[in-house]
């Protein structure tokens, strides 16, 4: 069983289409980040970077708990457990890496920072709204002439598809028309297709905001409570509720 600590955003989303793509057991650990749970100390023992998402495989390595935090080594890991969507040949397998080295390193970081300044910000900044439409618009083309090659990122659907697509699926927060990018529109779409893509990201779907953010979520996001690194002391209860397909998940009360 792997306890899947969660809140339904772009990073959030691609462990739970990649659990149900493999069909690993697993329970949901809601971290409602809009209220500062990703602080607590309980969440920073397993992810010491206060952030989503997170695993613990109560059956890891050696029959052992294994903790795991950032989504790229968690992909990577799920794909080596499990033998699915992470090729074993030397050479196809680098190339599915070398495409999810570069949804971590350049879509996440550059389209959040894109929503960030479009969506979040207290006052615009045209020139930081420039500077990352642009580069997201760049990110665009490079994924538009790779799929004018291939059908999928990797070449055959792999754990670089399920990185990258939960950040399409957010475009209008970019302010991206898919109609632009043909190739990307025809790989998005026939991914949102499939079955465990539609229930990863329907997992705690009804909790999910994007965009204009209260005082207590701002502040939690981006104010200087990132900075305490779980000095807070309060524990919202817990209790398990009982998700898709009858698996046990958790549930914050009173988020």
């Amino acid at each position: 069983m792997i306890d899947l600590y969660y809140w339904p955003t772009p990073n959030g989303h691609k462990i739970p289409i990649m659990l149900e793509e493999c069909g690993l057991p697993y329970r949901v650990k809601p971290v409602n980040m809009l209220r500062g749970e990703q602080f607590e100390p309980s969440f920073l023992r397993i992810n010491p970077n206060n952030k989503i998402p997170a695993i613990v495989d109560r059956d890891g390595p050696g029959g052992r708990p294994f903790a795991l935090f950032e989504s790229g080594a968690i992909l990577q890991y799920l794909g080596e457990k499990s033998g699915k969507f992470l090729p074993r040949e030397r050479r196809a397998r680098y190339v599915v890496l070398q495409w999810l080295t570069f949804q971590v390193a350049n879509v996440g970081p550059m389209f959040g920072q894109c929503g960030h300044f479009l969506g979040y910000a207290p006052r615009k900044i045209r020139y930081a709204i420039d500077r990352y439409r642009n580069e997201t618009l760049r990110l665009y083309g490079v994924m538009e002439r790779r799929l004018a090659q291939e059908e999928y990122l990797g070449g055959r659907y792999s754990i670089a598809d399920m990185a990258t697509w939960p950040w399409v699926h957010v475009r209008w927060l970019h302010r991206i028309e898919l109609a632009e990018f043909p190739n990307v529109q025809r790989w998005y779409e026939a991914i949102g297709r499939r079955p465990a893509v539609q229930r990863g990201i329907a997992v705690l779907e009804e909790r999910m905001k994007i965009g204009n953010p209260d005082r207590a979520a701002r502040e939690a996001l981006f104010g200087r409570t990132q900075l305490q690194q779980g000095r807070r002391v309060d524990k919202p209860s817990r209790k398990p509720v009982r998700g898709t397909r009858g698996r046990a998940k958790s549930r914050v009360i009173g988020a």
